[in-house]
Formats: C-alpha cells, structure tokens, sequence
C-alpha cells in the first residue's frame, strides 16, 4: 500500500525519460476554459493557476510535456461568423501535425456549440465530437484519447454575462455529459464528465474560476494515471 500523495512519485519512476529517448509530449485541445481565461475579463491565467499549467508542472521531470492548445470561442464543427478560425476541425489536424507524434490527446469542447446562434442539439455537438476524434485517429492513430465533457453553463449566463447564449443553451450544456460519455463507450476512448468536479464562476457563469481549474486539474491528473498505466 502506498499512501496516494506517494503515486506521482511512484508513478514518475516509471516514466522518467530516459537518455536520448523522445519527450512523450500531451495535447489539451480546447476552449476558454483550456485556454484559462479568467471569468468577467479578456485576461488570461498565469501557469500556475489555470488547470494546465497545474498539470505541467505534476509532469515536471516525467518525461512527459504539456501543450496547450485552448481557443476562446473554439468549437466543434461551427463557424463562428463574428471570428475567424473557431472551428475546430478545421484547426485540429494542422496542429496534430505540428506537434505529433503525441502520446495523448485531450479533447474538451462543446460550451460554445451550445450557442443560441448555432442552433445545435446535445446530439449535434456529439457528431462533432465524433468528427474530431475521427481526425485525431487519422494523423496520430497510437495516441491515448480523453475525451472531456465540459462544466454546465451557469443558470442566466445570458442575462448580463454571455448573450450568445439563452436559456435552452444551459439546458443543451447540462446534456452533454450523458452524450459524450456515450460516445467515449462507443469510440473506445477514455472519459472524464468536468462537471462532477468543477462548475462556473459566478462572475460569469461561464468559466473556471481558480478554484475550479484546481479541482479540475485534479481530476484529470487522476485520470491520466489510468490513460497513461
């Protein structure tokens, strides 16, 4: 038995790069919430605080490296018709390409899909999740898949916080956990539901508050204890 403050440490024993082996490098794809945007403002995050950069410095001395890859807006499948490049099909194999070969992928999207102007179901923004899962298998098909489905959308995120969002985009937010867990079952990838550890600040309804990058970061560390075993 070993106490669970030891299991990093157990863990890193295995692990631990070896001289003139190759950096095993993990990919967070996401949103605002990966990216770390701090609730009510357009700032960031700094390393330490956002659930990433928690997760990077566990790996420190690993072997294993973070990239990060958060774009505030990034969805699924959707253009965004106010801002270029959101979507994230058509961004994801470039960025494989830059930065494979990758050990795992860590896929967490479908907040902004659930936009009023989008018009999508829980069962639409599954499809493009599907989609990008597709894609991550087609340019590094050995990598490891967890698939994340994101924290809910706060009650009245629409009225004084988010316009683009409405009250049927909470109810599609808080669907998405049963579809995604759904689709992890079926595509044979790991899965992880944030909204059992975190929720959204009460600044904005929307995003990760210090505390909530935290517990998430946790949850995902333990996760990938089990991804990467």
């Amino acid at each position: 038995y070993y106490p669970k403050e030891n299991l990093w440490i157990i863990m890193a024993l295995f692990i631990v790069k070896k001289e003139g082996e190759q950096m095993k490098q993990i990919l967070c794809f996401g949103d605002s919430n990966t990216y770390g945007l701090i609730p009510g403002t357009t700032k960031r995050y700094d390393w330490n605080a956002r659930w990433t950069g928690i997760i990077g410095k566990k790996f420190a001395g690993t072997g294993y490296q973070i990239i990060e890859e958060g774009l505030c807006g990034r969805t699924t499948v959707f253009d965004d018709p106010l801002r270029a490049g959101r979507r994230g099909t058509e961004l994801l194999p470039t960025i494989l390409e830059t930065h494979r070969p990758l050990d795992t992928v860590i896929l967490m999207l479908g907040t902004n899909d659930c936009k009023a102007h989008y018009g999508a179901t829980a069962q639409m923004i599954g499809l493009g999740i599907h989609k990008l899962i597709g894609q991550i298998r087609d340019f590094v098909p050995k990598a490891n898949i967890l698939l994340i489905s994101p924290i809910y959308l706060g009650d009245d995120v629409w009225d004084g916080y988010d316009s683009e969002f409405n009250e049927e985009s909470v109810n599609i937010s808080k669907q998405l956990g049963k579809v995604y867990e759904q689709i992890a079952a079926e595509e044979k990838v790991f899965y992880l539901r944030a909204s059992d550890y975190a929720f959204p600040s009460n600044a904005d309804r929307e995003h990760l508050d210090e505390e909530g990058h935290e517990k998430l970061a946790q949850a995902i560390l333990q996760k990938l204890q089990e991804v990467l075993s």
